[in-house]
């Protein structure tokens, strides 16, 4: 396994991350229980989950991925061998059955309490905010559009406050963003600046062959101001494995079970894919081993989050780490880039 540090802190983490969104409705506790064995074992460090997950949020499941984790560390004693990240649902109908008070202080305070109970842990290592109050162009749309009716005012400054008494409190270490934008980012750096107020070290965005939307604007503050990119949906539920255009996905894949979840299926993505596909092929690899290897390797990323739902595609995907791509390989990645750019933002 190879490592690097949360930005920031001398947090090291494995640039690998174990994702654990399909615990608790496509994954039992015990296979939960086994990912995170063999992650462990395989030098993985880092774990990253959500109050939300498992996904698709649903109340009946609500909580179950941070349940199941808590009861493992119980279970093993392991906590102290892992880096813990979890998140703070947003706003919106997606999320109603959770709690309708946004970042408010009550709701942090509610939200990290509730999983340190779950996690069975006394501290978070990261603690999320899982995507933006204010209206904005997230989860799979590609422009910004301005909305006239949006009713949310400027918290920056508050939240972080907030965040602020928790860090004190010890509850939680660090603090990062999700599905967050080039603008919000670098509001919560600029109040974090003048009011010498925590810092943002880590973004989660979704990040992969098909959605490279991150090395627009984002890039750029990533590297400027060192933020680090926890990479999210690098194989793109799976597209990315090539099964779906293969025939060969089961009748558990996630794309079967949860056919509305399209932001990685439209026209552009499938041929983007197919292209993808045969340069692995032309490589002696398989398409999930060269998708996540591109990942692993751009400059920006902090860790990859990986997902699976058994412990074949959980081995594959780490191993990962270990393959560096040539730049001819790059080169054809490019080339389909160039003319299929981002079509699964």
């Amino acid at each position: 396994m190879k490592y690097t540090t949360l930005p920031h802190t001398d947090i090291k983490v494995s640039k690998i991350c174990l994702g654990t969104m399909t615990w608790g409705n496509q994954n039992t506790q015990n296979e939960g229980f086994a990912q995170m064995d063999l992650a462990l074992d395989k030098g993985v460090n880092f774990f990253d989950c959500a109050e939300l997950y498992p996904v698709p949020a649903e109340a009946k499941t609500y909580a179950k991925t941070e349940r199941i984790i808590g009861n493992w560390f119980q279970k093993t004693g392991q906590r102290d061998q892992v880096v813990l990240a979890t998140k703070i649902a947003g706003t919106g109908d997606y999320t109603a059955h959770i709690r309708t008070n946004g970042f408010s202080k009550e709701a942090l305070n509610e939200a990290v309490d509730n999983s340190l109970k779950r996690l069975k842990t006394d501290y978070i290592d990261l603690y999320q905010l899982h995507w933006p109050e204010r209206q904005t162009n997230t989860f799979g749309t590609r422009d910004y559009t301005p909305n006239d009716n949006d009713s949310w005012e400027d918290n920056f400054n508050e939240i972080l406050q907030h965040l602020d008494a928790i860090i004190k409190s010890g509850k939680i270490r660090q603090v990062g963003i999700s599905n967050e934008k080039a603008w919000g980012t670098m509001r919560y750096l600029e109040e974090s600046k003048r009011h010498h107020l925590p810092r943002m070290i880590t973004i989660q965005n979704a990040y992969s062959l098909i959605n490279r939307v991150f090395e627009g604007d984002m890039a750029e503050v990533a590297h400027r101001e060192n933020i680090g990119l926890l990479a999210y949906s690098p194989m793109a539920f799976g597209v990315l494995s090539g099964k779906y255009i293969k025939g060969t996905a089961a009748a558990n894949a996630r794309l079967n079970l949860f056919p509305r979840f399209s932001r990685y299926n439209s026209t552009q993505a499938t041929e983007a894919t197919k292209r993808y596909l045969k340069i692995a092929e032309d490589h002696n690899m398989s398409l999930a081993q060269m998708a996540l290897a591109f990942v692993n390797e751009r400059p920006f990323v902090t860790s990859n989050i990986i997902g699976a739902t058994n412990l074949d595609q959980l081995t594959e995907n780490i191993e990962s780490i270990d393959i560096n791509l040539s730049q001819e390989l790059m080169e054809a990645i490019n080339a389909v880039h160039a003319e299929i750019p981002n079509p699964a933002p």
